[in-house]
C-alpha cells in the first residue's frame, strides 16, 4: 500500500430532492487504509453521500471514484468491492443468524467457509446463537451480525452509516476495536457517527453541514473548530429537593419467559418531577421492565404501582395516566405534523378546543410553525424526536417513559431535547428515561444500572462516581456492565 494513495475521490458532488439541496459541491478524498469519519448534524447529507458512494443513488452533478472505479459507469464492479451497513440494520429479521450470513455470502458468490477468517473474531461472539432469528437479537448482537454480513465477501472498503446507534457503551467499545483490527487487515473504513468519542477514534474526519463540507482534519482540530455544534456545553440544572411522594413504586418485580428470567426481583421508587435514568447494557432487561411499568406486559411476580395504579390489575388506568415514547419512532410518517398532534391528543381524550389552542402553542415553542403541514417523514430525525416527545406529554401525564429517545441524534439536537425534558420535569412531570449516552446519564437526578436483569447500582450520578472511584458515568457503566453474563433479552 502506498502512503497517501486515494481509494475514494469525490469532486463537486451535488444532489437535490426537489427544492431541498441535500449535497452542494462536495469534494474530498480518503486514503487507502484509513478510518475516515463523516460528522455532522441530522439532515446534513451524510446518508445521501453514503448512498451515492455505494452506487445506490445517482448524483445530480459531480464525480465520485471508489477504488479506482466510477460510481456511474462501473457500479456493478464497485458493489463487489465494498461493504455497506446502512443507518437502519440491513438484516432479514425473520431469518436466523446463520441464514442471514449464508444469504449475504451467496449474493456475493462466496461462502462462509471461504472468508471465515476475516469475520472469525466478530462472528464467534454470536455463533452460539446462530439458530436464533435476527429480530430476536439485542442491538449489540444485531450490529455484529450486520458487520459480519457486510464483510463476508472480503470488501476493500467498508461504509458504515451510524453503525452503533442504539448500542450500549460496552458493545460500542468492542465494535471500534473490531474496526481497528479490520484496518490492520488492509480494509479502508468510512464511518458516520453522532458520538464524538467515536469521532475521536478516526484518523481524519470531515465536518458536513447543510450539504457542504466545512472542514477536513484530525478529530481534535475539527471538534475544536466546530465545538458549538459538535461539542455543545453541558446543561445545568439545580438538583430537585424535597420531591413529593413516589409516583412509581416497584417491589421485587420479576418477568420470566419460560426458563429465562428477563427481569429479576427489582425494587425501586421514583418521585414526582424526578428525572430517573434507567441504564443497562443491551439485553440487561430495561425494555422488558419498562413495558411492565407501562401496562404493556404482565409481571410474573412482584408488585408495581404507577401513578397510583397497580400495573397488574389496573393496566388500562396506567396507560391513561402516562406518556410513552418508544425507541422505534412512534409517530405516523405519512401524516402531517399537525395531524399527528391532533390524532394523539384525541386518543388521550382531549377536547377539540383545547387541542387547537395547545397545538398552536406547541408549534411556536418548538419552532415548527412553518412545518405544520409538512409530512413527518420529511423531517430530520432530531426534529421527529422532539415532536414525538412533545406529543407524548401533550396531555400533561403524571409520568412519561422514554426508551432511548435520542438514539442516532447529533449532540446539539440531543442537548435541545434535554432542555425539553427539563421543562417537563419543572412542570412536575416525572421522566423515566433509558439511554446509551453516558453524558445524558449525568443529567438525571438519579440513575439505576441493570446487569443481567438485576439492579446493581442506584443513586445520584455524583454519588455513583464517588462510590466507584471514577470521574465519569461511562467509567461506572463500564465497571458494572463488563461483568454481564448474558448478551440478549
Amino acid at each position: 500500500m502506498e502512503k497517501g494513495e486515494s481509494i475514494v475521490v469525490v469532486k463537486g458532488v451535488s444532489k437535490n430532492y426537489g427544492k431541498v439541496e441535500a449535497l452542494k459541491e462536495v469534494s474530498f478524498a480518503v486514503e487507502r487504509g484509513e478510518i475516515f469519519g463523516l460528522i455532522g448534524p441530522d439532515g446534513a447529507g451524510k446518508s445521501t453521500l453514503f448512498r451515492i458512494l455505494t452506487t445506490l443513488l445517482l448524483a445530480d452533478k459531480g464525480t465520485a471514484i471508489v477504488n479506482g472505479l466510477d460510481v456511474v459507469t462501473d457500479y456493478k464492479l464497485i458493489r463487489t468491492k465494498v461493504g455497506y451497513m446502512p443507518g437502519r440494520f440491513s438484516l432479514y429479521q425473520d431469518l436466523s443468524v446463520e441464514e442471514n450470513l449464508e444469504f449475504f455470502a451467496t449474493v456475493f458468490h462466496t461462502s462462509i467457509q471461504e472468508n471465515y477468517d476475516l469475520i472469525k473474531d466478530i462472528y464467534q461472539q454470536i455463533e452460539p446463537f446462530k439458530k436464533r432469528r435476527a429480530g430476536a437479537l439485542s442491538g449489540g448482537m444485531k450490529q455484529k451480525l450486520a458487520l459480519s454480513c457486510s464483510l463476508i465477501h472480503k470488501p476493500d472498503i467498508l461504509f458504515l452509516d451510524e453503525p452503533t446507534t442504539g448500542v450500549d457503551p460496552v458493545s460500542r467499545k468492542e465494535f471500534w476495536q473490531m474496526l481497528r483490527n479490520l484496518r490492520k487487515q488492509g480494509i479502508t473504513i468510512i464511518v458516520s457517527t453522532p458520538i464524538m468519542d467515536e469521532a475521536r477514534q478516526c484518523d481524519r474526519i470531515a465536518f458536513i453541514n447543510h450539504g457542504q463540507v466545512h472542514g477536513i482534519d484530525t478529530p481534535e482540530r475539527i471538534l475544536q473548530k466546530f465545538a458549538s455544534i459538535l461539542c455543545p456545553p453541558p446543561l445545568e440544572r439545580e438538583e430537585a429537593q424535597n420531591m413529593a411522594v413516589p409516583v412509581i413504586e416497584v417491589d421485587q418485580l420479576t418477568k420470566c419467559f419460560g426458563h429465562f428470567t428477563a427481569v429479576d426481583h427489582i425494587s425501586f421508587q421514583v418521585k414526582r418531577g424526578e428525572i430517573f435514568g434507567f441504564l443497562g447494557a443491551n439485553g440487561a432487561g430495561k425494555t422488558t421492565a419498562m413495558r411492565m411499568l407501562c401496562g404493556l406486559s404482565r409481571p410474573t411476580s412482584g408488585v408495581g404501582k404507577v401513578a397510583g395504579y397497580d400495573i397488574f390489575r389496573e393496566a388500562e388506568q396506567v396507560k391513561k395516566h402516562i406518556g410513552y415514547m418508544s425507541q422505534k419512532f412512534s409517530l405516523y410518517e405519512d401524516l402531517k405534523v399537525w395531524e399527528n398532534i391532533r390524532l394523539f391528543a384525541g386518543i388521550y381524550g382531549m377536547k377539540d378546543k383545547e387541542i387547537e389552542e395547545k397545538t398552536e402553542e406547541l408549534l411556536e415553542r418548538l419552532g415548527f410553525a412553518d412545518e405544520r403541514n409538512t409530512l413527518v417523514k420529511s423531517l430530520p430525525l432530531g426534529w421527529k424526536q422532539k415532536l414525538a416527545f412533545s406529543v407524548s406529554i401533550f396531555h400533561e401525564p403524571k409520568i412519561v417513559f422514554l426508551d432511548e429517545p435520542t438514539g442516532g441524534v447529533d449532540p446539539a439536537t440531543r442537548r435541545q431535547f434535554w432542555e425539553l425534558i427539563y421543562q417537563a420535569a419543572d412542570r412536575g412531570i416525572t421522566v423515566f428515561v433509558t439511554t446509551h449516552y453516558m453524558d445524558e446519564a449525568e443529567y438525571c437526578n438519579r440513575i439505576s444500572i441493570m446487569v443481567d436483569g438485576q439492579i446493581k447500582a442506584l443513586d445520584t450520578p455524583t454519588r455513583l462516581k464517588e462510590q466507584f472511584g471514577v470521574e465519569t458515568m461511562d467509567d461506572v457503566f463500564q465497571q458494572l456492565a463488563r461483568h454481564a453474563v448474558r448478551k440478549a433479552d
